[in-house]
């Protein structure tokens, strides 16, 4: 309860105006531990360096809830420059998108414009052999998102796209339950946005169990899951229940985020285990920003000692 206390309290006050440019003009040498970089060469880069440390990439341009038509289409564009500079470079594309960053919620010629777009990226990272996650958002979008999830997996089969499960909202199990009809590859993570009591898990204890059972059906039912966390205690659990279940270390993954436990994601690849870091890039890296944030009260001080130095 103290956790989702304190997270409420960082969401609502980084929610207003003034606090928001304050933190713009004072943190970006701060944000810069979470954040790759402000284009895509610089997210490019991250992922080299990762890569020599025997770490993957998943590379998420920031943005979402996009207003108008041009604007969706203008972020669509971009994340296609990037698969595109990705496949020149030599790096298979792995990239995440909100669906309200490219105009899920917009009618364009009849059909949904982030479905229109998402098209559009996953057949070109589906070209060049790599994959797409579809971020969840917060939970009044989360059927919508199912929706175009599903569409996009019958086009394009499950091994180009999938998409992210919430363990604190009541409803994933039964979504994850819906689902099992497509394979899917799916990354299980907490959930970090601010939501209603009445949809979200208010108590640690009761999220982490979900998480545990998210995890485990996905590996039961033979499908892909990417375990995007860095509670340790819950990826010890994991790793001793695939020894004792027979999972081949083939069907899942460890995720982190970019600058998070570095040194618990480089221990993992030691151990042979596949690994991959979330790397967000991009201007619009604030909301992003807050998020981790409210994740742990250890991060405000460091905020607030980097802002003070700066």
């Amino acid at each position: 309860m103290i956790d989702q206390l304190y997270r409420k309290a960082v969401l609502t006050v980084s929610g207003q105006k003034f606090v928001e440019d304050l933190v713009r003009s004072r943190a970006w040498s701060v944000a810069q531990r979470f954040v790759a970089g402000e284009d895509a060469a610089s997210a490019l880069q991250a992922v080299r360096e990762l890569e020599g440390d025997g770490i993957l990439g998943n590379l998420d341009l920031l943005g979402e809830f996009v207003a108008s038509p041009e604007k969706a289409n203008e972020f669509a564009e971009k994340v296609l420059s990037l698969l595109d500079q990705a496949n020149a470079a030599g790096i298979p594309p792995y990239v995440s998108i909100k669906l309200s960053s490219v105009g899920q919620g917009q009618t364009v010629n009849g059909e949904d414009l982030g479905l229109t777009n998402a098209r559009r990226i996953v057949g070109r990272a589906k070209q060049y052999g790599g994959f797409v996650c579809l971020d969840m958002e917060d939970h009044p979008r989360v059927d919508i998102t199912l929706a175009q999830f599903r569409t996009l997996v019958n086009e394009f089969g499950n091994g180009s796209v999938g998409t992210v499960l919430q363990s604190y909202l009541y409803r994933s199990e039964a979504d994850l339950a819906a689902l099992q009809d497509l394979h899917p590859n799916l990354r299980i993570v907490k959930g970090a946005y601010l939501e209603p009591e009445s949809v979200a898990m208010p108590d640690k204890a009761d999220v982490d169990a979900s998480y545990r059972r998210l995890v485990y059906a996905q590996m039961k039912a033979g499908n892909y899951v990417n375990v995007a966390t860095h509670d340790e205690s819950i990826i010890e659990d994991v790793k001793h229940f695939v020894l004792a279940h027979g999972i081949s270390r083939d069907m899942f993954e460890f995720q982190m985020l970019y600058g998070i436990r570095r040194d618990l994601q480089k221990e993992l690849a030691q151990q042979g285990y596949r690994v991959r870091a979330y790397i967000p890039y991009g201007r619009d890296w604030y909301a992003y920003f807050s998020r981790r944030i409210a994740e742990r009260p250890a991060n405000v001080m460091f905020v607030l000692r980097g802002m003070l130095k700066g």
